[in-house]
C-alpha cells in the first residue's frame, strides 16, 4: 500500500473515531495507533492525555504474536484514578493486512458512582414493614396489587387495556371487593383511564 492510499484508510479510520467519541461523549476517547509506525496516529475526545506521535509499543500486533482481532473489554486506570474499560480492535488495509488498531476507552467511573448512589438509595435495609394502624385499611395498595397480579397473569399492561380488557378487570375488582372502599369507584376509573360513569355502569350490569 503506497502512502496516498494509507493516508486515504486512515483518515476513514479518523472518522469512525470521531463518530464513536462523538456518540458517548463525554465518556469514550477513541485512539487510533498506526501499526506501521507504531506511534498514536489520531486521538478522538482525549481522556488519556496521549498525543498523536507518542509511541504506542504494539509490535506484537503486527508481527501477528496476538491472533484476536477484538481484544478486551479489559479494565485500566487512567491519569486521574478513574476506572477505564477499554477494547481494542484490529483493523486492516485492503490485502488483508494489518495496519491500525483502535482503541476505544470508556470512562465509567461516573457510572460506577450513579450505581452506588442508587444502590445506596434503594436500600431494603432503611425500610420498614408499613405499619399496621396506618395501613389497615389501604384498599388502594390492595387494588393495586390485584390490578397488576391480573395483568401479569394474561400478559397485559395498562396501556394496551382494551374496552373489554377493562370492562373484565372491573366486574374481577367487584368480585375481589374491591368497591367497598370510599372513593374506589374513581380511583378504578382514574387508573384505568375511563370514565366513572362507565364503571358504575359495569358495576350496574352486575346488580342487574
Amino acid at each position: 500500500m503506497n502512502t496516498a492510499e494509507h493516508n486515504t484508510v486512515m483518515q476513514n479510520f479518523r472518522a469512525i473515531a470521531d463518530a464513536i467519541a462523538t456518540l458517548f461523549y463525554p465518556h469514550a476517547e477513541v485512539v487510533l495507533h498506526d501499526l506501521h509506525t507504531q506511534t498514536v496516529d489520531y486521538i478522538a475526545n482525549n481522556l488519556s492525555k496521549r498525543s498523536p506521535g507518542d509511541d504506542s509499543s504494539l509490535e506484537n500486533l503486527l508481527d501477528g504474536e496476538i491472533s484476536e482481532v477484538n481484544i478486551g473489554p479489559y479494565e485500566k486506570l487512567n491519569w486521574d484514578g478513574q476506572k477505564i474499560r477499554s477494547l481494542s480492535t484490529v483493523l486492516h488495509d485492503n490485502n488483508g493486512h494489518r495496519l491500525a488498531v483502535l482503541c476505544i476507552n470508556l470512562n465509567i467511573s461516573l457510572l460506577e458512582n450513579a450505581k452506588a448512589a442508587l444502590d445506596l438509595f434503594l436500600s431494603p435495609s432503611k425500610l420498614i414493614a408499613q405499619p399496621d394502624a396506618l395501613f389497615r385499611d389501604d384498599w388502594q395498595e390492595r387494588i393495586n396489587t390485584f390490578l397488576h397480579a391480573w395483568l401479569r397473569e394474561r400478559q397485559l399492561s395498562l396501556n394496551l387495556l382494551t374496552r373489554d380488557h377493562k370492562r373484565e378487570l372491573v366486574l374481577a375488582l367487584h368480585a375481589e371487593g374491591a368497591f367497598k372502599g370510599k372513593s374506589a369507584s374513581n380511583y378504578v376509573a382514574n387508573v384505568l383511564g375511563m370514565g366513572r360513569a362507565t364503571v358504575y355502569k359495569h358495576l350496574k350490569e352486575l346488580k342487574s
